[in-house]
């Protein structure tokens, strides 16, 4: 059995962000292989701490989608100021293909687009993909699964940081299908008791108050802030007071765009002009929302950049809706071409944490050993890019920690998944799969 059809099997998803399946990347053919280890997300240490702790696994799977790929050499990005982390990967470096790319600590380098460019100086075409300039991309836990892959042993757990507001901040290894009402609990409990939870980081990830969401493969961690903090607050506003608000208040200075990293590495994303679609009727959506279609969604516009803090970030979110179910996809007039004043733009972590008010939050989360033994997990069958996964079990299935529940329909682009702990099925719909001890 080959890597692709073992990485297959096993489950293996990107575990940074979107869950592309992996066993896709792993038929490429492609020149460099990039490791994403650059984690910008404030607060979230998951990455930092996995590569310190499990560096020859990561560098082992590492080694084997480069074969895999035939790629000629490999690309470790990580920042220079994780000098254990550094440290721990060259030591399994044996002097092979795999060169370590140092990143600034900057948001967002982790960005799929800025990392290809900082490692092989290649700008992926408008609407492509790494593939395109022969380049194959994976987060660091993917690696770390791959590794496992190999060895026959399925994804059922997720390396998961909590941090925020909790008695003991922490990054440790959880089942998949737990809940963050138990992530919490096994950080020690929350230190308030009016509380918001971001889920995978406040600038890429989601906002919930309900804790009985659960982890998936692409989870990388939970940040608990009060209820009454200023990001809180900012992400429950309803959309249309986002955009009445922008519609009243948007000055066009332009520095939403002048910061604007895509529009730095020179793709034409103007979140000024987008704004322009709340208030120009006469012009309309087609012609201001064009400019959103080739934004990442990083939010710098919206919670560094504004100086009225608007949300530039979100009109180019219903930018890229309208854009999609309008069927039109923006064509670049000009070449991908770096702005010369991108270095200089650059935003450095620490200056982002505290125009957030989060600086005061950023705190170490060492790896615990220790892990939660859940009494019932809820296994989302879309928790990868995708089509959903097909249940394979039924009402009354007695299963194993590591046996298919879910697979793959034919032609599908989709990935299987695992019963992360060992019990009986207690529901299966189209949507999850409940197991319990």
């Amino acid at each position: 059995m080959n890597l692709e059809e073992k990485i297959f099997n096993a489950g293996v998803v990107g575990a940074g962000g979107a869950g592309f399946p992996t066993h896709i990347k792993a038929k490429s053919k492609v020149e460099f292989v990039l490791v994403n280890g650059a984690e910008c997300e404030p607060l979230i240490h998951k990455d930092y701490e996995l590569v310190v702790n499990f560096a020859d696994e990561i560098v082992n799977g590492v080694k084997l989608m480069t074969k895999q790929t035939s790629a000629k050499k490999a690309y470790f990005g990580i920042k220079a100021k994780n000098a254990d982390a550094v440290d721990a990967v060259e030591k399994n470096l044996d002097g092979g293909n795999i060169e370590m790319c140092m990143l600034g600590d900057f948001y967002p380098s982790g960005d799929e687009y800025e990392l290809v460019y900082a490692a092989t100086k290649r700008l992926i075409p408008p609407h492509g993909l790494p593939l395109d300039v022969g380049c194959v991309v994976n987060n660091v836990e993917t690696f770390y699964n791959i590794s496992r892959a190999v060895n026959d042993i399925p994804v059922t757990e997720k390396f998961v940081c909590v941090t925020g507001c909790v008695k003991n901040p922490s990054t440790f290894f959880v089942p998949i299908g737990t809940s963050l009402k138990e992530l919490i609990e096994f950080a020690g409990g929350t230190t308030i008791s009016e509380f918001g939870v971001f889920v995978s980081g406040i600038l890429m990830g989601k906002l919930t108050f309900d804790i009985t969401d659960v982890v998936t493969k692409t989870t990388a961690g939970i940040i608990v802030l009060p209820a009454d903090h200023y990001l809180v607050n900012r992400m429950e506003r309803p959309m249309k007071d986002m955009n009445r608000i922008g519609k009243s208040a948007c000055d066009q200075c332009s520095y939403c765009t002048e910061f604007c990293p895509r529009y730095l590495l020179g793709y034409d994303v103007q979140p000024h002009k987008v704004m322009r679609s709340l208030v120009f009727t006469t012009t309309g959506e087609v012609v201001w929302n064009q400019y959103a279609d080739l934004c990442c969604s990083c939010g710098l516009c919206s919670l560094y950049a504004c100086p009225e803090d608007l949300y530039p970030r979100e009109a180019c979110d219903q930018g890229k809706i309208f854009m999609k179910q309008s069927g039109i996809k923006y064509q670049q007039p000009k070449p991908v071409r770096v702005h010369p004043v991108k270095e200089g733009r650059r935003v450095p972590l620490k200056q982002l944490m505290k125009k957030m008010d989060i600086l005061k939050y950023e705190v170490k989360t060492p790896f615990s050993k220790e892990t939660i033994e859940p009494s019932q997990v809820k296994i989302l069958l879309k928790q990868h890019t995708g089509a959903p996964a097909k249940a394979v079990v039924k009402i009354g299935d007695a299963v194993a920690k590591g046996d298919l529940i879910a697979d793959v329909e034919q032609g599908k682009l989709c990935a299987r998944i695992h019963a992360s702990i060992s019990g009986k099925v207690t529901h299966v719909n189209d949507e999850f799969v409940l197991v319990s001890k």
